[in-house]
């Protein structure tokens, strides 16, 4: 099976710079990264090390970088656990208002990833509902090739919208 779709570099893409729209009253950048990573267990902890390297080159708020550690980790673990791929990607895009954490598998899973209500005493079930707790938005879509899934989440900058947003509707 191929692996998902990565630019024409997989080294982390350099800060990119958005011009203006119309309606924009201030000029914002936008800062982008992407990666790819086996499929092995190792991967979660890259992908921590490559996301608070690129979000400390960013100067992202000490707050903002650890909640988007946490929903990198949940979301590459689900990926690794849940799907049968060779190869995940990662990429996050960083505006002035909000931070997207994409994680794309080759869908070779059995369901689609949807929040648990795990009990008291389960030990699994528990990676989607903290990342609904700390995002302000989250899914899952399809790639544009049906070729991968990608489960997203959301941050605002400047902090925390909401402190538990409604689930995705499939």
């Amino acid at each position: 099976m191929a692996p998902p779709l990565l630019p024409q570099s997989s080294d982390r893409l350099p800060p990119a710079m958005c011009p203006p729209t119309q309606r924009a009253t201030a000029y914002e950048p936008h800062r982008g990264g992407v990666f790819g990573l086996p499929a092995v267990p190792a991967s979660a902890g890259e992908a921590r090390r490559t996301v608070r390297e690129l979000l400390g080159e960013w100067g992202v708020t000490p707050d903002l970088r650890e909640d988007a550690l946490l929903i990198t980790s949940e979301l590459v673990t689900n990926a690794l656990t849940h799907t049968t791929s060779e190869w995940i990607v990662c990429r996050l895009h960083l505006t002035g208002q909000r931070l997207r954490i994409e994680v794309e598998d080759q869908n070779c899973g059995h369901a689609q990833p949807a929040r648990r209500r795990p009990g008291p005493d389960d030990q699994n079930g528990r990676g989607l509902m903290l990342v609904g707790m700390l995002s302000s938005d989250w899914g899952v879509d399809d790639t544009p090739q049906r070729s991968g899934r990608v489960v997203w989440a959301e941050l605002p900058s400047e902090g925390r919208e909401t402190a538990e947003p409604a689930p995705p509707t499939a």
